[in-house]
């Protein structure tokens, strides 16, 4: 009796079988994008509060070790979190009051010299601000909605800062309680590699906080020193830029540094500005030589290439915040994959076999 053969040889089919599974985590991960979208007031504060955790939990790990309770551990680190963030914005929002009017005649100077060199004929900054006038009383109704608009922005993103903060409260203190509560919805031998991926995943997020806050404080002292020296003015204001700007690899360094070299231009001249350019390139090279390698790398390696198509894809999904949470998510998916690599992967043969 003749066997039937396969309508399709081997190659084919085996290509069909990874275009199907593509297809399928590509449908499952678009239809979790859209639910997240959907509920971005309650996934935002979570992510939130586990890049902070992740951040915390070292100081509260300290904390307990001292004997201190775990609500209280807990407690005293978010307090502390709070009187850090809000020494740093009142640092930032003073410093941008007491400079904020030189940046901006600095500014309008710069912008009367690139209109003089131009040739814009008829054309000056009183032109501009009462066609900014007649636009603004045509549109008013507009203007007015979208105040109204950006005032509840503003308010949704209170709440979920509160919120976010609530949770890392819980977070820290029942973090123990939060892997025997994992471990025992899986039963079986499923639990225990469920439980080894979220442990790889967390330490992925937790060694990229950790890393990427110690380069980002570096790079802000250096670059606040350096705007200090040739006297640009904000300096502060723009150091604390640049320490947030950070947490965005690449993309956040480059147009935190490009406003500190415009003020610079701005203020100081085409020469004082070069200085600033010099600056800002040092530190980046100290970063991507020095610190990158030396910091990072033993937590979170990833080549830069996916680094910055992440980014695209967190801007495309979420705008600045997508920016700021895709590494990091990124991370921990690599972690994932790295344990189940190490679980299931394929042995290598010993030495001196074929």
């Amino acid at each position: 009796m003749q066997e039937s053969r396969p309508l399709l040889p081997d190659p084919v089919r085996r290509l069909a079988a990874w275009c199907a599974a593509v297809l399928l985590v590509s449908g499952v991960v678009y239809v979790g994008i859209r639910l997240c979208a959907q509920l971005r007031t309650a996934v935002v504060p979570v992510l939130l509060a586990l890049l902070g955790t992740a951040l915390l939990r070292p100081f509260h790990r300290r904390l307990v070790k001292a004997r201190v309770n775990r609500s209280v551990a807990a407690g005293v680190t978010c307090v502390a979190v709070v009187a850090v963030v809000g020494g740093a914005v009142y640092i930032v929002v003073a410093a941008l009051i007491d400079t904020g009017d030189e940046i901006v005649a600095s500014l309008k100077d710069a912008a009367r010299g690139v209109a003089d060199h131009f040739g814009a004929a008829g054309t000056s900054l009183d032109d501009l601000a009462s066609n900014a006038r007649e636009l603004l009383s045509k549109f008013g109704g507009t203007a007015a909605s979208g105040v109204i608009s950006g005032v509840s922005v503003v308010g949704e993103s209170i709440a979920m800062a509160v919120l976010a903060l609530l949770l890392v409260f819980f977070f820290l203190r029942d973090s123990d309680r939060a892997v025997a509560t994992l471990r025992s919805a899986i039963p079986g031998a499923a639990g225990d590699t469920v439980e080894a991926m979220a442990r790889r995943a967390f330490r992925a997020v937790e060694g990229f906080m950790r890393g990427t806050t110690l380069i980002a404080l570096i790079d802000a002292v250096c670059i606040t020193v350096g705007l200090l020296v040739l006297r640009v003015p904000g300096a502060a204001g723009l150091g604390a830029l640049v320490f947030v700007g950070a947490y965005i690899p690449y993309l956040g360094a480059f147009l935190s540094g490009a406003l500190a070299v415009l003020v610079a231009l701005a203020d100081r001249g085409f020469v004082i500005a070069l200085w600033a350019l010099g600056v800002v390139l040092a530190v980046q090279v100290l970063e991507g030589h020095v610190l990158q390698p030396a910091i990072q790398s033993r937590t979170v390696q990833m080549h830069p290439a996916v680094v910055m198509v992440t980014i695209t894809a967190g801007a495309s999904v979420a705008g600045i915040l997508g920016m700021l949470l895709a590494v990091p998510l990124t991370a921990a998916a690599f972690g994932v994959v790295l344990e189940l690599r190490a679980r299931h992967g394929t042995p290598a043969p010993p030495a001196g076999e074929p």
